[in-house]
This record gives structure tokens, sequence and C-alpha cells, in this order.
């Protein structure tokens, strides 16, 4: 934002992209005019992810325990496109998509740190990877859950077949104006490419709150 010298702007995203608006939200809510957040809140923490959950919802989580493992880390070295085409087709169940647009999300995984985020990332959310100690100040604050008190509106396919929360446990931490809106029809967890028009629509909506 400061490259592109825009002080002020609507902040959109989904999966690790929701998660990095909400932070931006609660963060410097001085920067963002609104959020459109899929899957609703997404901060977390160390203390939260050492938290058990019910056995179906762990199940979900299986690639996580996996990353923990050097046998999981040499496995999606060798394996990214094929380990991300199978998450795409769990978490969107119902959507066809073809390997043209698989594709051209897919090119991002030959960045060569692509496998050390995704690894450190998730060992980071079990407590088994250290943060970088010069955002400890900023990982406090998260770690406290603040509220979002910017316009926010938060969005959820009918068919989100990835780990994700109620949206009654997360609409308290949105003290703003506040929507929350079910997009029908077989929408999965990449909303943003399932239903754009539903996404796009969000942003406009928002932008008169």
């Amino acid at each position: 934002m400061d490259a592109l010298d825009l002080p002020v702007v609507i902040i959109a995203g989904f999966d690790w992209g929701a998660r990095t608006a909400d932070i931006m939200a609660a963060l410097w809510p001085e920067r963002c005019k609104a959020l459109v957040s899929v899957s609703g809140y997404l901060i977390g923490s160390q203390a939260a992810g050492r938290a058990p959950l019910p056995p179906a919802a762990e199940l979900q989580w299986w690639y996580q325990y996996y990353f923990a493992t050097e046998r999981g880390r040499a496995g999606y070295a060798r394996n990214t496109r094929d380990f991300n085409k199978l998450i795409w087709q769990i978490a969107s169940p119902k959507w066809n998509f073809d390997d043209a647009t698989f594709g051209r999300s897919a090119a991002s995984f030959d960045n060569p740190d692509h496998v050390d985020i995704v690894i450190h990332n998730y060992r980071w959310r079990l407590g088994l990877a250290e943060g970088e100690w010069q955002y400890a100040d900023l990982e406090s604050k998260l770690a406290q859950a603040p509220d979002i008190t910017v316009p926010t509106i938060t969005l959820e396919g009918d068919a989100n077949g990835a780990p994700h929360p109620d949206p009654s446990t997360y609409a308290k931490k949105f003290t703003g104006r506040y929507a929350h809106h079910m997009i029908k029809g077989g929408i999965g967890h990449n909303l943003p490419q399932e239903a754009p028009q539903a996404f796009a629509g969000a942003i406009v909506e928002v932008d008169g709150y």
C-alpha cells in the first residue's frame, strides 16, 4: 500500500488472504476503509493452535500433522502440485475446475520459498516452530484476538469442504457495521474464483457502509 501510495483501501481475501486481511484491519484500522473476509474471523495464535479439537475437526486438519514431520516436508516438496490439487478437490467438492484454471494458480507454487513458507506456517500454528522475533509485539497483540472495528462483510460458501468456523462463533468479533452472507449454489472454499460476482458484489456493498 505504501509503495502504491494507497493510504486507505478496502481489503478482501479468502484463506491465507482473509487471515492477512483480518490482521491488517485489526492492527491498522486507519488504513482499512472496510473488509471482506471469506470464512470470517481467522486471526489465530499458537495458544489457540495447541488446543485440541473434536476428532472430526482434527481429521480435517490431517495435512497440518503431516507437515509437522520431515516425511511431510519431503512429500510436499516432491508432490506440490498433486497435493494442492487434492486440497482444491476436497475443499471445493462441487467445483469442476479444469486443468487450465488450476495451472494458473499452480504457477505460484514454483516460487523457491513456497515449501519452506508452507511448512513453517503450519508448524508455527502447532508451536513446533518459532516466529520471527521482530514481529513479537504484533504477535502478542494478535494473540489477544482483537476485535475488528472497520465495516465488514463476511462470506461463506454452502459447500465449503475445508476447515472453517461457524459464522455464529465470530460475528461478535466485528464491532463495526457488519453483515454475513451465505453464498449458495455449491460454492466451496475458493469463493472468489467459484463465485466472483458475489465476492466483487460484497466489496461494492461494503464500500457503501
